[in-house]
């Protein structure tokens, strides 16, 4: 059985999704984040040296990284159903959106993260100033970096309203959390193609399923 090392509140609630999707019997191992620093716990070091998740064990296989996974699950078990066969432009599309999620989009949203945050782990005495530091990299670099990432995804969803194609792929699974995330950091809803988009995965059984198993996720 496959086992999902599954930390709340992060991308490893992709990785339940697809199971589900794929109808798979898996088992959760559950791990909470530190309510203070909202980092992970050290049980994940167990599991891999950097202690991040979503890391799976499949039959004494282990891999970490979300793309990874899909691109771990999709070769097993995916049998035509989300991913179109190899070759194609579809296919090609997948990929790309299999790598842009991580390596494109998460890290502006993650800076953005960071700055929204940083005057509150300041003290006292300098936190205007350092709020005052951390919105001007905000207004200057980060939120419009945000943006062109927003606007290109509502372009990619207005053909078809998925992102590799006319019907749903590993593509949309993958990029959900980017988008939820700039949702609730970016307003990223108030695009319609976006908008539409979440409210279409968010119907999803397996979505609901997943959400029910996984725990607290605070990007539904």
């Amino acid at each position: 059985m496959i086992t999902v090392h599954h930390l709340e509140n992060s991308r490893s609630q992709r990785v339940l999704w697809l199971l589900e999707e794929y109808g798979l019997e898996y088992e959760i191992r559950h791990y909470r984040r530190n309510p203070k620093t909202m980092l992970a716990p050290p049980e994940l070091r167990a599991v891999h040296p950097l202690g991040k998740s979503p890391v799976i064990e499949d039959d004494g296989i282990k891999v970490a990284e979300t793309g990874a996974i899909f691109e771990y699950l999709a070769e097993t078990y995916d049998k035509g159903r989300l991913m179109p066969p190899r070759g194609t432009p579809e296919a090609r599309a997948v990929t790309y959106w299999l790598h842009y999620a991580e390596g494109s989009a998460m890290p502006p949203l993650l800076m953005k993260l960071v700055f929204d945050n940083l005057p509150n782990r300041a003290g006292a005495l300098v936190r205007p100033l350092v709020k005052g530091i951390a919105q001007k990299a905000k207004d200057s670099f980060v939120d419009p970096r945000v943006q062109e990432h927003v606007e290109y995804w509502d372009a990619a969803l207005n053909e078809t309203g998925w992102f590799a194609g006319p019907s749903m792929t590993l593509a949309d699974l993958m990029m959900s959390f980017p988008l939820e995330a700039a949702s609730v950091r970016a307003g990223a809803s108030d695009r319609a193609n976006i908008k539409d988009f979440l409210k279409r995965i968010h119907d999803r059984p397996a979505y609901k399923t997943a959400l029910e198993r996984g725990g607290p996720y605070a990007y539904a």
